[in-house]
């Protein structure tokens, strides 16, 4: 019983939760809302009025004796101007309704815009981009739904009802009970329904961002899939999601389709008209009521019905934007990069990482007291296994996340202290996925300087032996990448190239451009690149060990921790990690001498001539 018991009380706090989330979202838009609300109420009782005139007028016409043309004028002046308030009110709430909508929409993506560009970098890649797309906007439509239809309708849907029965109690108690039996049994119904379908909503949502990332992630990459003959298994996987989808949602049609359909039968006006008119015919046989009274219960009392089936679908609305705003908060809280407006003096340019460890999980570490520096205008070369941690050090440079303990300084100031403004203006980054926004190709390569000249553009895009190729595009630099300019993937690396270079940083961390490089491809990056790293501090991810034998220092990294540095050929001479991995580096070159690069872009001596 204990654990029965919990579990109910568990779901109703995350109901409560849910609406409570959804109260704090539109909690800055609550004062327009409650206009729209009373114009609505409002509107709900104007919609009644006109029934009841014509039920006290067929009174009037039905008494015995001379007609009284002033009550019967009376009713149907009441029954015109009440269509004109209904109308009017109708109109005005709506009005503000969707208005208030509107700013909500454009208030609340800001807000979720605002905070991901301070969510590290990392919770991205953890995330596939249908949960962040079902976050901004599908979850936002369900609440937009409600704001600017659903609230009016769920309010009119309980206002009409409740007026029309407090004027049917009015002229007889007994028979209005009787109505209202079968939808007393027909709300209880739908309630047991909606609980059922409480239980099954997260597993729903869940489902529904897991096909909509699945169908991004198959469009995004079927070129690659095809291009390995592995079209069956992506698809199979879309096709998974989507299987599980339809599984869940039949799953909840099961369960409901039994009840809703005894509900809405029993919410029927045909079930209204037989319940009336048969206690209508007993209550006059009997002498309880006139006949002439039977006319305000056909005529009002079929309408009971049809705004409580409108209740329902208004409540299913209410419980979809409740569960939606959670997903929403989540977002909304998701940690972020504590920024600083200023920083201390940032002394000198050298590079330190002290102490550092970090771990994805919270349970093993990717990385385990790692310390070294990049002395201004050195090459450093890290190099390791895969999984040994090459990527976690050059990615947390930029703050894609912030170590566990230990700190990562610039000039003696630790970069959790330097606004990111500042910090890039230090730090450039070169990585092998080159990231392009659909925009246009100059301020793609001007991301860094926004203000950058023509001629600082084009010289960084002539070092980066890429300006001619965008000359040849229909609008040039004012292509849209994507759209007007479609890049291969040596191209789009030279573009990232020249962004580098127009940054004009004195510290680079260059993850090996040109590992997936053809041939041609690679030549023009490795000139690029030589162009790029003159007189750079440099941090370079090795995954051709041919590539960084000119390095100042070379770090080898295992299982997260530092496990030799030194240059090439003390490392050789030592025989340790590094000598295996270069053993193995020239076997591999013996059988594909493609794989010994062109390693002049980190020559100092190549360079300087």
């Amino acid at each position: 019983m204990d654990a029965v018991s919990n579990k109910t009380r568990d779901e109703k706090d995350t109901k409560l939760l849910s609406l409570k989330d959804l109260l704090e979202l539109i909690r800055p838009f609550q004062g327009r809302m409650i206009i729209a609300c009373i114009l609505q109420t409002i509107s709900a009782v104007a919609s009644v009025v006109p029934f009841i005139a014509v039920a006290e007028l067929s009174k009037v016409l039905l008494e015995q004796g001379p007609i009284d043309t002033n009550a019967a004028w009376k009713a149907c002046w009441i029954a015109f101007f009440a269509l004109i308030i209904r109308m009017a009110t109708t109109y005005c709430a709506f009005y503000i309704s969707h208005d208030t909508d509107n700013d909500f929409q454009l208030y609340i993506r800001r807000r979720l815009a605002k905070h991901l560009v301070k969510v590290p970098l990392g919770w991205f890649t953890n995330r596939s981009a249908g949960d962040v797309k079902k976050g901004m906007a599908d979850d936002v439509m369900h609440i937009h739904y409600l704001i600017a239809h659903a609230a009016l309708e769920l309010l009119t849907a309980f206002v009409i009802p409740v007026v029309t029965i407090i004027y049917l109690i009015s002229i007889n108690w007994i028979l209005s009970l009787v109505a209202l039996f079968p939808i007393i049994i027909g709300i209880y119904m739908y309630i047991r329904q909606l609980k059922k379908g409480l239980k099954l909503m997260d597993t729903y949502t869940d489902s529904m961002g897991k096909i909509s990332g699945a169908a991004i992630e198959f469009v995004q990459g079927i070129s690659v899939v095809k291009t390995f003959g592995q079209t069956g298994k992506a698809y199979n996987r879309f096709l998974e999601a989507a299987e599980n989808f339809l599984s869940v949602m039949w799953n909840m049609m099961k369960s409901t389709l039994r009840i809703t359909s005894f509900a809405e039968l029993l919410l029927t006006p045909l079930i209204a008209l037989v319940t009336i008119t048969s206690a209508s015919i007993f209550a006059i046989q009997s002498g309880l009521m006139e006949p002439v009274a039977i006319v305000p219960f056909t005529l009002l009392g079929l309408g009971i019905a049809a705004p409580l089936l409108a209740m329902w679908y208004g409540g299913t609305a209410l419980q979809e934007a409740a569960v939606a705003a959670t997903k929403v908060k989540a977002l909304l809280t998701t940690p972020v990069l504590e920024e600083v407006s200023s920083c201390n003096k940032i002394r000198g340019l050298e590079l330190e990482f002290k102490n550092v460890s970090f771990s994805y999980d919270n349970k093993t570490n990717a990385l385990e007291d790692v310390s070294f520096v990049l002395k201004p205008g050195t090459t450093t070369a890290l190099v390791g296994r895969s999984g040994s941690g090459k990527s976690t050090v050059a990615k947390l440079i930029p703050r894609f996340w912030d170590p566990a303990t230990g700190q990562i300084l610039l000039g003696g100031v630790d970069i959790k202290e330097i606004p990111s403004t500042i910090l890039y203006k230090h730090i450039s980054f070169v990585f092998q996925e080159v990231q392009m926004l659909s925009a246009t190709v100059r301020e793609n390569i001007t991301l860094a300087k926004p203000d950058a000249s023509d001629e600082e553009v084009f010289k960084a895009a002539n070092a980066a032996n890429i300006h001619k190729r965008i000359m040849e595009l229909p609008k040039g630099y004012d292509s849209v990448v994507g759209t007007d300019a479609l890049f291969s993937g040596g191209e789009f690396q030279r573009l990232s190239i020249a962004r580098a270079l127009l940054a004009d940083t004195p510290i680079l961390v260059m993850d090996e451009a040109t590992a997936f490089a053809d041939p041609e491809s690679e030549a023009l990056i490795q000139d690029a690149l030589s162009n790029l790293v003159i007189g750079r501090t440099l941090l370079v991810i090795a995954h051709r060990l041919s590539t960084i034998q000119y390095a100042d220092t070379i770090i080898v990294l295992h299982k997260g921790k530092i496990a030799e540095q030194g240059t090439h050929t003390q490392l050789v001479s030592q025989k340790g990690k590094y000598a295996a991995l270069w053993q193995r580096h020239e076997r591999s070159s013996q059988w594909f001498p493609e794989t010994r690069q062109n390693t002049n872009h980190l020559n100092p001596q190549l360079i300087s001539k």
